[in-house]
């Protein structure tokens, strides 16, 4: 599938108040779905010695999921192409590798 295609789908079934004039509800839903992923993993770490099965595995791919449906709602709330986002996010960190400046910290390194 394509971003593209992933993200007309996906506009497709959100439902919330004030749906294309409301960034706050899909960035609100980003974190607390962040942290439902961050979760999964220190339960994985508490309960299964850090070790992902397949059942653990395909939890983390739902929440995954859901991340990336907030993701591409707020860029269409921004009326941004996911695609773009992706695009400019690789261009950005190929820079970074050409220029050996993957570590570190900043935007603009």
């Amino acid at each position: 599938m394509h971003f593209q295609d992933y993200q007309k789908q996906a506009k497709k079934t959100a439902v919330y108040p004030n749906k294309g004039k409301n960034y706050i509800y899909p960035v609100l839903g980003l974190t607390g779905e962040a942290g439902e992923v961050a979760e999964k993993f220190k339960k994985i770490i508490r309960d299964n010695d850090g070790k992902i099965n397949s059942e653990k595995k395909a939890e983390i791919e739902k929440e995954l999921g859901d991340v990336l449906w907030y993701i591409s709602q707020i860029s269409t709330e921004l009326k941004i192409n996911l695609e773009d986002v992706a695009k400019t996010n690789i261009k950005k960190l190929s820079s970074r590798l050409k220029r050996n400046c993957i570590k570190g910290d900043g935007d603009n390194r």
